[in-house]
């Protein structure tokens, strides 16, 4: 679906009815909801009772799975598991190099996530790509702040667990309990796994190049500034790359949005919640309600889904750091700043660096 971004805009006078409609419920909407709640607040309760690290991104990760059909939900899961695994062992592998020596791992980070994100253009599962370039990039931005080599294996494989299950986990449910529709039924499938201009469009280069140097732009600030608690600038970066230029600006808008409600959200829960909280009972009941505000919008057009998956980052990672939640507000702060910070370098680069015409074209983009 490709829909100019003139067109994806509310008119001044009736934005109300507009976002109404884009909010009403649908059975299929329902269904998708539940299902990412569920997710969600299972991912909790597994990674909680059985001390998974990197809760919020278990968490996450249902949301970035999950789909508008069983097909899709299942190819991206098992492709995403597989692309998962060879992204961990390379970056094992570049570790061997780069450990101790930040001249060799940085330059690696921008080569990983240029490769990621080019191959989020020209693959038809675009998501897969995407994954690949993230996981290496991202595991390579930590390197400074791990004590020992070994204490780094140990992390990066419980990674792969945290990360794997909660793709496994979504797929399951997505098998289970979302309804076959004709819609998806009727879905031509792709003839090959690469786009038709994959190797004569510029744009797919253009496009890797600009999300690598905002968030290479992201990472040497906050580095430079010694404040590591807005890494989430380098994660925004890569998690909302967007196609074109209107795109950025439209859906920049909604994550920013989206940034601010999760953020909200997590701030009242820190706050009013969970000092009262003494069973894991009520703080999956804060989860689910959380995640089914952020399904909900999730689960809706390509107008304002972005926002649902930018809410629930931003509750994520603010509430959760480690195997409870987080009651250091200035880790919201913190988490909360970086993506907004990454927001603004994304837009900016958009805007003024190869800008493409203004489509909103999000079917490869996380």
């Amino acid at each position: 679906m490709s829909a100019t971004f003139v067109e994806a805009q509310p008119r001044d006078s009736d934005w109300i009815s507009w976002l109404r409609n884009e909010l009403a419920p649908t059975d299929g909407r329902k269904t998708r909801t539940a299902i990412i709640v569920a997710g969600a607040v299972l991912c909790v309760i597994i990674s909680m009772t059985l001390q998974v690290p990197q809760l919020a991104t278990s968490a996450y990760m249902v949301f970035f799975i999950s789909k508008e059909s069983k097909l899709l939900t299942k190819i991206t899961g098992l492709g995403g598991i597989i692309v998962l695994t060879i992204g961990l062992g390379v970056t094992l592998l570049l570790y061997k190099f780069t450990y101790g020596h930040p001249e060799l791992r940085i330059p690696g980070m921008a080569i990983a996530l240029f490769l990621g994100m080019w191959l989020s253009r020209i693959l038809v599962i675009g998501p897969l790509g995407f994954l690949l370039g993230f996981v290496i990039a991202v595991s390579q931005s930590v390197g400074e702040e791990i004590p020992s080599p070994e204490y780094l294996v140990r992390q990066l494989l419980w990674l792969w667990v945290a990360l794997t299950y909660a793709i496994a986990l979504t797929v399951v449910l997505n098998l289970w309990f979302l309804p076959d529709t004709p819609k998806a039924a009727a879905r031509p499938k792709p003839k090959s796994l690469l786009v038709a201009d994959a190797f004569t469009n510029p744009a797919h280069v253009h496009f890797a190049l600009k999300v690598t140097f905002a968030a290479m732009f992201c990472y040497i600030v906050y580095e430079a500034i010694d404040w590591s608690g807005i890494h989430t600038a380098f994660i925004t970066c890569t998690f909302i790359a967007l196609e074109s230029t209107g795109a950025t600006l439209y859906k920049g808008t909604l994550r920013f949005v989206g940034c601010l409600i999760g953020g909200a959200l997590a701030l009242f829960s820190i706050v009013f919640l969970m000092p009262h909280m003494e069973t894991i009972a009520s703080l999956v009941l804060v989860v689910a309600c959380a995640s089914a505000i952020a399904g909900w919008v999730a689960t809706g057009s390509e107008r304002i889904s972005y926002a649902g998956l930018q809410l629930a980052f931003a509750f994520f990672y603010s509430v959760f750091q480690g195997y409870a939640p987080d009651t250091d507000l200035d880790n919201v702060r913190n988490r909360v700043v970086g993506i907004l910070f990454g927001l603004i370098v994304t837009g900016f680069v958009f805007q003024y660096i190869w800008p493409e015409p203004g489509r909103i074209e999000s079917q490869t983009s996380p």
